[in-house]
């Protein structure tokens, strides 16, 4: 039986949602002759991403299906002032007739919706919402590519598919499994080369910075590579992987939320290209910077890739919850009353 989207997304049990949705039919309509439909996704998501109170940690565009790693802010859109909320709906939503460029056209409208408090707790919702964050997404593309192939019909699937990340260690290896996803289907030999992929953006930015040996030491194995990333992703549109926030001081004046707690890029890409080894050859040397990775994850390589391997060869994750601590799922199946299954029941070692 379905499950209401109201029970699979729930903000008291975890901000953070894996989401998935395939081409109707898992049709290639993204695949070859169609790669500015993945640019356009990938322009689509940094626009959401500064609209709504919905932030991006992670995704991957592929020929017949799309993953993104989402975390709901709901803190963030209630802070917002009513004019904040009017023009964030604007910018994903402009009516056809209205002249964008005349900026006393612009002020009239934003006027008019906060003249309206019922429309703006609606719209307020409505940006906080996962639902109509995949709408905006979603449909916009579908119009576009049925206009380009003269045809009509539904381009997605019907209803996209939303995994609760319930802890860290799951919420790290759901980042893993996306970037890897290109690799896993033969599209790239590199993670950090995968075409329309977090990852690829990841390095692009601090490329852009002129950051690369830090990174490269990390890759390599150092430590001190790992953590001289340090806050090197603060400017980026993606949500940074280290949450650095307990670092914030009169020099940095503040830092953004990241993903995990003193876990730098240098340390994730280190991770995730010695996972794309292991699933590409069958085996990879480990140095001491992964050792150091899984022994702060409280975890072994052996779990590590035990995991990452199933999710990587099954062609549907099954299950709507994801925790590397099964206690977690048993929790809150206990708090609902039914059974509620993992998407990956293997616990971490003393999980």
């Amino acid at each position: 039986m379905t499950t209401a989207r109201g029970e699979l997304v729930d903000v008291s049990v975890t901000r953070w949602y894996h989401c998935l949705s395939r081409c109707v039919r898992g049709g290639f309509l993204m695949g070859e002759g169609f790669a500015d439909r993945k640019q356009w996704i990938e322009d689509r998501l940094e626009l959401l991403d500064a609209a709504f109170a919905v932030s991006i940690g992670g995704f991957a565009i592929m020929d017949n299906h799309l993953h993104v790693l989402c975390r709901l802010n709901p803190d963030e859109g209630n802070a917002w002032t009513d004019e904040e909320v009017a023009r964030r709906w604007l910018s994903v939503f402009p009516p056809k007739t209205l002249k964008l460029d005349d900026p006393k056209v612009v002020r009239a409208w934003v006027n008019q919706q906060t003249a309206d408090p019922k429309r703006i707790l609606v719209l307020r919702e409505r940006l906080q919402d996962l639902g109509w964050f995949m709408k905006s997404l979603k449909e916009p593309l579908s119009r576009m590519a049925n206009k380009q192939d003269g045809c009509r019909g539904a381009f997605w699937e019907a209803r996209y598919k939303s995994i609760a990340i319930l802890d860290t260690e799951a919420l790290l290896a759901t980042c893993a499994y996306i970037d890897l996803n290109p690799l896993a289907a033969g599209i790239a030999e590199t993670p950090e080369s995968s075409p329309h992929t977090s990852i690829r953006q990841r390095v692009g930015h601090v490329r852009q910075q002129d950051r690369l040996d830090s990174l490269k030491a990390a890759r390599d194995g150092s430590v001190a590579g790992s953590k001289a990333a340090g806050n090197i992703e603060q400017n980026h549109w993606l949500v940074p992987l280290a949450d650095r926030r307990a670092h914030t001081n009169a020099k940095t004046k503040s830092n953004r939320e990241g993903m995990l707690e003193t876990f730098s890029l240098g340390s994730y890409l280190l991770l995730v290209d010695y996972t794309g080894r292991l699933f590409r050859n069958g085996k990879a040397n480990m140095s001491a910077g992964v050792k150091e990775v899984f022994d702060r994850l409280g975890t072994s390589c052996e779990f590590w890739s035990d995991r990452i391997k199933k999710m990587l060869s099954s062609r549907d994750l099954r299950g709507s919850y994801f925790a590397a601590d099964n206690s977690k799922v048993h929790d809150l199946s206990s708090q609902r009353g039914k059974r509620i299954t993992n998407l990956c029941p293997q616990a971490l070692p003393g999980g």
